[in-house]
């Protein structure tokens, strides 16, 4: 049944009406796979018209960025708080902020589904986070690039950037196919980016 806004209630901001939207959408997505969404359902399940999804939305393929790149939004939440809390330690900061993202990762419904989907369209998300992950990579390395800043690099900045790059692709791809626990996991990206980080 649809839910809709009761009688005399101010409308939604665009803000909220798009999270409603992409909460709608994960919904489907975890319950009955990505085929099964479609701007009409979205319409219904959040009380609004079909044309306003579209107006909010784009395309389905813009929603699949927008709830992939959502996900991230929550993941690199993480990320800034390790560096935060590791204000002179650099290394402590990508330790800490590899094992939030892995246990983040691990728990993560909307991730499994992606990653286990395996046939039809239920694969048309797992390009986003993998072959065309290129707003991912450009989201992680931005916020790391930022907090990096505050510490003593011995790098020059084109080297530093391919050192970020490096760092960042790891993780991912510990994401997307974890090869132990997080912890142990973070520790050697950590390494990793001492060695490479200087």
């Amino acid at each position: 049944m649809a839910r809709t806004t009761p009688a005399g209630s101010e409308p939604a901001t665009s803000g909220r009406l798009r999270d409603r939207l992409c909460d709608a959408a994960v919904a489907v997505i975890l319950d009955e796979g990505w085929a099964r969404v479609t701007m009409a359902r979205l319409a219904d399940e959040v009380g609004v018209s079909r044309q306003t999804v579209y107006n909010e939305i784009g395309t389905k393929s813009d929603l699949a960025e927008a709830v992939v790149l959502r996900e991230l939004d929550r993941f690199l939440a993480g990320v800034v708080r390790s560096f935060d809390e590791n204000p002179t330690d650099l290394i402590g900061a990508i330790r800490d902020s590899a094992r939030r993202v892995l246990e983040y990762a691990q728990d993560n419904a909307l991730l499994h589904a992606v990653v286990s989907a395996t046939h039809g369209a239920d694969t048309e998300l797992l390009p986003l986070l993998t072959t065309h992950a290129e707003s991912l990579m450009v989201g992680a390395k931005m916020v790391v690039a930022e907090r990096v800043q505050a510490y003593d690099v011995p790098l020059e900045p084109d080297r530093l950037e391919t050192g970020i790059e490096l760092v960042v692709r790891l993780v991912l791809s510990h994401v997307m196919q974890p090869s132990a626990d997080p912890a142990t996991t973070a520790a050697d990206i950590a390494w990793v980016a001492e060695k490479v980080l200087g």
